[in-house]
């Protein structure tokens, strides 16, 4: 029976399994304890060891001296030698990121993909681009791939910068349409509050009234909008139901009326 031929995933399907990363990481604090290890040692050039801040010099020195652990034990010097991996692999994953940052700030100062060709140590512009983007990879964020990884490809990368730029876009589209809706919302907000005297205070209308009043001055922050909007609706919803009970008009002056008809208009029922 033949075998059947694996497929190749797409090149701009995610990766099913993260890989392992360090991450965050304390490094001059593992930088200290390899510091610790060397002066237990009796390391006779400790001073020589550049601060625990300064990753990468500190390592070079471990990896330098390595010789001073020479008469420590052997799980010791596994504990050392382990510790130094460590840091590596995280200078490494943090050299990634900082290089895609480089990337951007070249491409964002007109720099073509020719000349970021040497500085990526590869032949071309092909070569500059793709390697780029294979580094854009570890620093985009897509919340559409439920905690999967972006497939290190420029094809993968694309697509999710498309989704990315779509989604940001429709964020501020929701921003700007909320905003405007908050906009609308003051005035008819301030003439309710203005007209509240030609208005019924039966059931909670006043209540809710009162709470309009109270955050309308300071109404800036996006949950005091959310609040000024549930509030007032709150009010019409009241006004309403007092209405539905009442035969004669529910405002005894002109501008209530016309306060609780811009209200109602905001919040149809």
């Amino acid at each position: 029976m033949p075998t059947k031929q694996r497929k190749a995933p797409k090149r701009t399907n995610p990766l099913l399994r993260a890989p392992i990363r360090i991450g965050a990481l304390d490094a001059p604090a593992v930088i200290g304890e390899l510091r610790d290890i060397h002066e237990k040692a009796e390391d006779l050039d400790i001073g020589a060891m550049p601060a625990d801040d300064e990753v990468y010099g500190a390592l070079l020195y471990a990896e330098a001296h390595v010789g001073a652990l020479k008469e420590t034990s052997e799980a010791v010097r596994r504990s050392a030698a382990i510790k130094r991996v460590q840091l590596w692999e995280y200078l490494r994953e943090q050299a990634e990121i900082h290089q895609v940052k480089a990337i951007e700030a070249a491409r964002a100062a007109k720099a073509e993909w020719t000349q970021l060709a040497p500085a990526l140590a590869v032949s071309g512009k092909s070569g500059a681009y793709q390697k780029a983007k294979r580094l854009k990879a570890l620093t985009l964020v897509d919340e559409s791939l439920n905690g999967r990884v972006l497939r290190r490809t420029p094809e993968a990368v694309l697509a999710a910068e498309g989704r990315i730029a779509a989604r940001e876009a429709e964020e501020r589209r929701a921003k700007k349409a909320a905003q405007r809706r908050h906009e609308a919302l003051m005035p008819v907000a301030q003439h309710l509050i203005d007209h509240r005297d030609g208005l019924p205070d039966a059931g909670n209308v006043a209540d809710w009234l009162d709470e309009v009043a109270a955050v309308l001055p300071h109404c800036e922050t996006p949950t005091q909008m959310v609040s000024l909007s549930t509030y007032v609706g709150a009010a019409v919803r009241e006004l309403r139901k007092t209405e539905s009970r009442q035969s004669r008009p529910i405002a005894t002056t002109d501008g209530a009326r016309l306060a609780y008809a811009a209200a109602a208009g905001l919040f149809p029922s």
